[in-house]
């Protein structure tokens, strides 16, 4: 079954880079018409995969089920260490850093983009704007994701405190039952002691 909110939001980052990257592309095919040198005319990386290939595997991985997601992550995780090069470095990272599959992890994300982005020079502009979009994104993030395993830290914290308050006062409680149980015996005990010598003392004058 899809975790539908966690897509939503996966759909919307991947909405937004795409959006983000279209517009950077419009702006240097304008400068270009115009007959204005672009940077990414000195910034042709050979090898180097559209901008859309990335796009598109994020929308699969995104939108698969469980075995395809697993299929995604094995593929780009073999390729960035039997082929590393920025590219599938990149792809890797974009991979990980992805919420809403099994393997899934923000922290390392981050860590892996910040290592690619290290290379910017190895790099084309769309790419460099992907990995600093993503980078944000996923930092972002994990800034939510650590203040809320925090926040249930402290509530499970709180509960077992609770927990062994309760567990005391029971404690208590039944001590303070048994101290009393054992004070009423003592009691009756005397009573009846005392009625005993009442009565033979009657039985006496009686006599």
């Amino acid at each position: 079954m899809h975790n539908w909110p966690t897509t939503i939001r996966i759909f919307g980052t991947v909405i937004t880079m795409l959006a983000f990257v279209m517009t950077a592309g419009c702006e240097s095919t304008s400068n270009w018409l115009k007959g204005r040198k672009t940077a990414d005319a000195d910034e042709i990386v050979l090898g180097a995969p559209d901008v859309s290939h990335y796009i598109n595997e994020l929308y699969t991985l995104a939108s698969g089920d469980p075995a395809t997601q697993a299929e995604i992550y094995a593929d780009a995780e073999a390729a960035a260490t039997l082929t590393p090069a920025t590219s599938t470095e990149l792809r890797y990272a974009l991979v990980v850093a992805t919420p809403g599959h099994s393997e899934s992890d923000s922290a390392k994300g981050q860590s892996l983009l910040r290592d690619v982005l290290a290379q910017k020079e190895m790099m084309n502009s769309a790419e460099i704007e992907l990995a600093t979009i993503y980078l944000r994104n996923v930092e972002a993030r994990y800034v939510l994701e650590t203040e809320a395993q925090r926040l249930r830290g402290e509530s499970s914290r709180a509960a077992t405190t609770e927990e062994a308050a309760i567990a005391q006062r029971i404690a208590r409680v039944e001590t303070e039952n048994r101290q009393l149980r054992e004070s009423l015996a003592d009691a009756e005990a005397k009573l009846e002691a005392i009625t005993s010598i009442e009565r033979s003392i009657r039985e006496q004058s009686e006599n």
